[in-house]
């Protein structure tokens, strides 16, 4: 079980805000590249070491990301091209909010060790990879394996259950990191729970595919 699972829950409260961008006739790719654009500001704020105003920026991105398929629906709008520009959307964001936080240049584990500067960055780039490679493995599957069908514009497929920890435990652990002044904290997280959960899958992909 993770979050992803708990999606349509979470829907439901956001069905005004999609109701709002249909009468404003603003489309599913445009509402994409809000997020993307919110999430160019969490990594320029997180740069500049205002974590509460970049945890914003990530939770108005997030937002954004959820929406865009409830637009799509309600318009009808579903196209081959947003559901790949959600994608690569996605992945820019998920990437340059935690490289706006490496190059912020704070201490992540040299405060606990006496290690030089680039290991904090190497802590951030291995939570880049994590971030990345957890989610990645799917489009894999979908592409070697041909799972095609989609319901409501998303592709279905048994990977959307698996691994402990994904890209909304990533936004929430680098939101509350943020507020709290723990964004630190929040890097090692990620890093250490993205690798797990990639493994995970992997693992899972072993055992029914191989």
């Amino acid at each position: 079980m993770n979050i992803t699972a708990l999606r349509p829950r979470f829907m439901k409260y956001l069905e005004p805000v999609a109701d709002l961008f249909v009468r404003l006739r603003i489309t599913p790719n445009q509402i994409s590249l809000l997020a993307l654009l919110a999430g160019i500001a969490c990594a320029y704020l997180f740069f500049q070491r205002q974590f509460a105003l970049g945890a914003l920026m990530l939770f108005l991105s997030a937002i954004f990301d959820l929406v865009d398929g409830s637009v799509a629906r309600k318009t009808g709008a579903h196209t081959n091209f947003g559901a790949v520009f959600d994608w690569i959307v996605d992945k820019y964001v998920d990437a340059l909010a935690l490289l706006g936080i490496g190059l912020a240049g704070i201490p992540i584990i040299s405060q606990f060790f006496a290690v030089p500067p680039v290991a904090d960055f190497a802590v951030v780039a291995f939570a880049i990879i994590g971030s990345l490679m957890n989610t990645f493995i799917k489009p894999v599957v979908y592409a070697e394996i041909g799972y095609k069908e989609k319901v409501e514009g998303k592709i279905d497929d048994p990977l959307e259950g698996v691994g402990f920890f994904g890209r909304p435990e990533t936004f929430l652990v680098l939101i509350l990191g943020g507020i709290s002044g723990f964004i630190w904290a929040s890097v090692i997280i990620i890093a250490v729970c993205t690798n797990l959960s990639a493994i995970q899958r992997i693992v899972y992909l072993y055992r029914t595919l191989a």
